[in-house]
């Protein structure tokens, strides 16, 4: 593959992680406000996934979950043989995996929704919502760590304004999914924000390398 055909390839690549934030919660916001029953004020993103048209989240979840592995082929490929090249791009990659299982396997219902669900919550859970919980939590955890890889990355490059992103960006996901797991009201809101916090910073992160391409 010649320079030029290999830089557009991973430019192309890097391109799927940039719109994958915004795709996500476009469609999770059109969602929040046409889905009957649904309140983000009570109940996470993830529950979108549930009824009738869950299919639409749970296709969302998928649709992120890949372009976020292209995103970390993209990286590898970029990095390759630099700090970040080989694990700040797994963790990604293992990211877009567990997003991808988050969509495969629902949560359960409860709260009153969907529909006809139990008006509390759920008593136990299903296999099916453990294996939705585990690959959130995998993926989310991954991004955790890829945040700090490239934090490194940045401080030894001298550039401390995109490391203290990566820092703050860490520092802040964390925290708000502390809160919302301890507050246990407008819960939807914080592990949402939680979301555009740590999804976000894979987005910021794969624009700032693509428009540097090659030469990064």
């Amino acid at each position: 593959m010649n320079t030029k055909k290999k830089e557009r390839t991973i430019r192309l690549l890097l391109m799927g992680g940039m719109i994958s934030t915004p795709l996500f919660y476009l469609a999770a916001i059109i969602q929040t406000f046409t889905r009957t029953g649904f309140d983000i004020r009570r109940h996470a993103i993830s529950t979108l996934t549930l009824g009738d048209m869950g299919w639409i989240q749970s296709v969302n979840f998928f649709v992120t979950g890949l372009l976020a592995v292209c995103a970390a082929i993209g990286v590898r490929r970029l990095l390759r043989g630099q700090k970040g090249g080989t694990w700040g791009a797994l963790l990604i990659g293992v990211y877009g995996i567990g997003m991808i299982l988050a969509g495969l396997f629902r949560p359960d219902p409860g709260l009153s929704f969907p529909p006809g669900a139990p008006a509390g919550m759920p008593t136990s859970m299903s296999g099916h919502a453990a294996l939705h919980s585990a690959a959130f939590f995998t993926a989310f955890t991954c991004l955790i760590a890829a945040s700090i890889v490239f934090a490194r990355r940045f401080t030894s490059q001298g550039e401390h304004g995109w490391s203290i992103y990566c820092i703050v960006s860490c520092i802040l996901a964390v925290a708000l999914i502390v809160a919302g797991s301890v507050i246990g009201t407008w819960v939807g809101v914080i592990m949402g924000s939680a979301g555009i916090v740590a999804f976000g910073w894979v987005s910021a992160l794969a624009a700032r390398l693509r428009s540097e391409g090659l030469k990064v």
